[in-house]
């Protein structure tokens, strides 16, 4: 799949808000909505980032917030809203931290939940209803293969991910009927600021050189190499599209033959 270049008659005109959006899959995700006609608000929590996508036309508006507040979500999602129906929602935003179980407390196992997984189910409880009331609309959430399978030392993070897919099926069939479609893309290692962290840490706490850490992260892969931020963004772009109409409840991966 190969994101769009000219607007899509299908999908100009709608409107979607992509959190995360300022880079990354996120941004790519923004990018190639925007190139398929479709207006395209970006939210997170660093503006710089934000105006960046904006200026460099990868999205039209920008909110700056953090989806682990739901009153702050909530105001955004409103706020794109008030400018007509909001057609689609991008749950991106996510991070991962690093620890060996028994080195890991409470606080950071809170953190990955909230953020990955918390941040998810209130983003489709705020956005839901508009979309229910018209009978129409696309959610896709960007899970991770961590939640298809399990990793060491970012257990927390596997369990929000694995919380993502389980809601995403239970809530497609849960609203199945109603025109809206829920889907969440689980991509592999992709070259994203998260990714290039692991490396760091693999490096510091191994000494290991960085081309040693990406074969490492790689040889699961049997297309031997990351995923690319836009490979990801045509996955959504297709499940956000009319041709996926009856597509509801897919855990996609984006992995390169890993799962």
């Amino acid at each position: 799949m190969v994101a769009a270049s000219s607007p899509s008659p299908a999908l100009s005109g709608r409107r979607a808000l992509v959190t995360g959006g300022g880079r990354g899959i996120g941004l790519a995700v923004a990018r190639a909505l925007t190139q398929a006609g479709v207006e395209v608000t970006v939210l997170g929590r660093t503006a710089a980032s934000l105006d960046k996508a904006v200026s460099s036309g990868a999205a039209a508006h920008a909110i700056v917030a953090d989806v682990t507040d739901a009153l702050a979500l909530e105001a955004a999602i409103r706020a794109v809203e008030a400018a007509g129906p909001l057609d689609i929602l991008v749950n991106n935003a996510g991070h991962a931290e690093t620890a060996p179980i028994r080195k890991m407390d409470r606080a950071l196992f809170d953190r990955m939940i909230a953020l990955n997984l918390t941040s998810v189910f209130d983003g489709i409880r705020l956005a839901l209803p508009g979309m229910l009331a018209r009978g129409q609309g696309r959610i896709v959430s960007i899970a991770s293969t961590a939640g298809l399978t399990g990793y060491p030392y970012v257990s927390a993070y596997c369990a929000a991910k694995h919380g993502v897919v389980g809601l995403t099926r239970a809530l497609a069939r849960e609203v199945a009927t109603s025109g809206v479609t829920i889907n969440c893309v689980c991509p592999g290692f992709t070259e994203t600021d998260l990714v290039a962290g692991s490396i760091d840490t693999i490096v510091a706490k191994t000494g290991r050189t960085a081309e040693a850490a990406l074969a490492d992260l790689t040889k699961s892969m049997p297309i031997g190499r990351l995923i690319k931020p836009e490979e990801v963004a045509s996955a959504v772009l297709w499940l956000v599209s009319d041709a996926a109409a009856a597509v509801t409840g897919l855990a996609l991966p984006v992995a390169g033959g890993e799962i």
